[in-house]
């Protein structure tokens, strides 16, 4: 019989290795993204108080775009870095989930840099 690896056990297990070493505090909160098949999401959050800061996703009301897509996440990048530095968040630490730093998640990234937000 043939076992068939859990890709997203295996990211999990990476991400959680990568959580061993990236926190995120008060003055630098953690920008956390997740990525499905559909849609991407990201979260600033405060790891001391376990509080999500600000959040952003392609499925927030509005967003017209089809949420799987390079430009949804240039999108979503742009509201999250926008929302932050609403609230006076400039500093974050990327978490990238355990993804690999390529497509979707480069690009929201590439995108929250580019609206004002420095890691």
């Amino acid at each position: 019989m043939l076992i068939k690896a859990d890709k997203n056990k295996a990211r999990q297990k990476r991400h959680l290795r990568v959580r061993n070493h990236v926190s995120g505090t008060a003055e630098r909160p953690r920008l956390n993204v997740y990525r499905s098949l559909a849609n991407i999401y990201a979260q600033v959050i405060d790891d001391e108080k376990g509080v999500t800061l600000v959040s952003a996703s392609s499925k927030d009301k509005g967003f017209s775009n089809y949420g799987g897509n390079i430009e949804a996440a240039k999108a979503v990048g742009a509201a999250v870095a926008k929302r932050a530095l609403e609230k006076g968040i400039t500093e974050v630490v990327f978490d990238r989930g355990g993804y690999i730093y390529h497509g979707r998640v480069a690009a929201l990234a590439e995108a929250a840099r580019e609206a004002g937000l420095k890691f």
